[in-house]
C-alpha cells in the first residue's frame, strides 16, 4: 500500500475524518520537529532495536512493518501521549495509526534510499502535508 492510500485511509470519509487528519499532521510534525529531524526520529528506532525496520523504510525494497507498540517503545510514552492528546485519540489508537503510517511516510521521504539533508526536509513535508490535505 502506497503513501497516498494509506493517507486515504487515515483521511478517508466518515466519523472521525478531524482526529484522523490530525493524527498524520502530528506524524509530520514529529518528523519535522524531532531533535535531529527526521534522522533523529530514525536513531530513536533504532535504538528500540528495530534497525532493520528503519533500512527498510529507507531502502528502496519494501517496507518491514511494525506494531503500536513499537511506537510507544521507541518514542516514550510521554510523547505518544501528547501525539494523541494532539489528535484527540486515545493512546493505542494513535500508536496503532503511527505504526501504520510511518513506515510508508518515511519511505516516501526517502525516495532514493538515503535520509534527506535537514534543510530539504521542511520544504518537503510542506508540500507533501498540502497534496494528502487536498
Amino acid at each position: 500500500m502506497g503513501l497516498f492510500d494509506l493517507a486515504g485511509q487515515l483521511l478517508g470519509q466518515g466519523q472521525g475524518d478531524d482526529s484522523k487528519s490530525q493524527l498524520l499532521q502530528a506524524a509530520l510534525g514529529l518528523i519535522q520537529n524531532h531533535p535531529g529531524g527526521l534522522q533523529g526520529l530514525l536513531g530513536k528506532f533504532q535504538e528500540s532495536g528495530l534497525g532493520d525496520h528503519v533500512a527498510s523504510w529507507v531502502g528502496t525494497g519494501e517496507n518491514l512493518p511494525i506494531q503500536g507498540e513499537h511506537v510507544e517503545q521507541a518514542l516514550g510514552g510521554e510523547q505518544l501521549a501528547a501525539l494523541a492528546q494532539q489528535a484527540g485519540v486515545p493512546a493505542e489508537q494513535a500508536s496503532g495509526s503511527l505504526a501504520a503510517l510511518l513506515p510508508d511516510l518515511i519511505n516516501h521521504l526517502t525516495p532514493h534510499g538515503q535520509v534527506p539533508q535537514e534543510a530539504a526536509l521542511p520544504e518537503g513535508l510542506g508540500g507533501l502535508l498540502g497534496k494528502l490535505m487536498s
